[in-house]
């Protein structure tokens, strides 16, 4: 089974016979990779019936949840790892499910859009419309995206709650790197991968 691109870029971040949780876990790709590669021990959290039935036809064990109504029923520390790929936008309490992310383990390891790309900006600044693109192919009435977020505004959430970043990745839409990683990312950046810990 060929891994979706920016989850071979998460798998290199989660060291081998770890406990993984992941929220939102869709069709449970990752976590039924990372159990027969890396001998992972992993949950999801998924709320769609259909990709749930998809989970436990891959035998990848699944919780369902909303992750609004909170993740309270995990205690502390339960996991090494908590993964969230591309829905800290769709939630109603971002900054709520982060610092969860970080009470349940002991890192986290996130993606998300991010809505100071270029061309968001043209399509607000130039046509005064919200953008729809093939990257983000929702009108404004009917987008999963409740908070719209850049890289600078994840970094100072993180500086506020006393977040520490240990590894960022800016990748495109195809979740490849390019020569933009290190010049204005919040420009030029479709996709970010961020790993988090807590301050000591």
């Amino acid at each position: 089974m060929s891994l979706r691109a920016d989850l071979q870029i998460i798998e290199q971040w989660i060291p081998a016979g770890t406990r993984v949780l992941d929220l939102g876990c869709g069709s449970g790709e990752l976590l039924q990779h990372l159990g027969n590669t890396k001998q992972v021990q992993g949950y999801g959290l998924e709320i769609d019936p259909g990709q749930i039935q998809t989970c436990i036809e891959r035998g990848v064990r699944v919780i369902e949840q909303n992750m609004d109504l909170g993740l309270d029923n995990f205690g502390d520390n339960s996991f090494d790892t908590v993964v969230m790929t591309q829905a800290l936008q769709a939630v109603h309490y971002p900054d709520r499910v982060l610092e969860d992310m970080l009470r349940i383990g002991k890192e986290g390891i996130l993606t998300f859009p991010n809505f100071g790309h270029w061309r968001c900006r043209m399509h607000l600044g130039i046509k005064g419309r919200m953008p729809v693109s093939e990257f983000m192919p929702y009108t404004w009435y009917n987008t999963p995206n409740i908070h719209f977020c850049t890289f600078r505004d994840f970094e100072q959430l993180c500086r506020e709650r006393s977040i520490r970043i240990l590894e960022r990745l800016v990748v495109d839409q195809t979740h490849q790197t390019g020569w933009f990683s290190g010049f204005w990312p919040n420009l030029l950046g479709e996709v970010a991968i961020y790993r988090i810990t807590r301050q000591e």
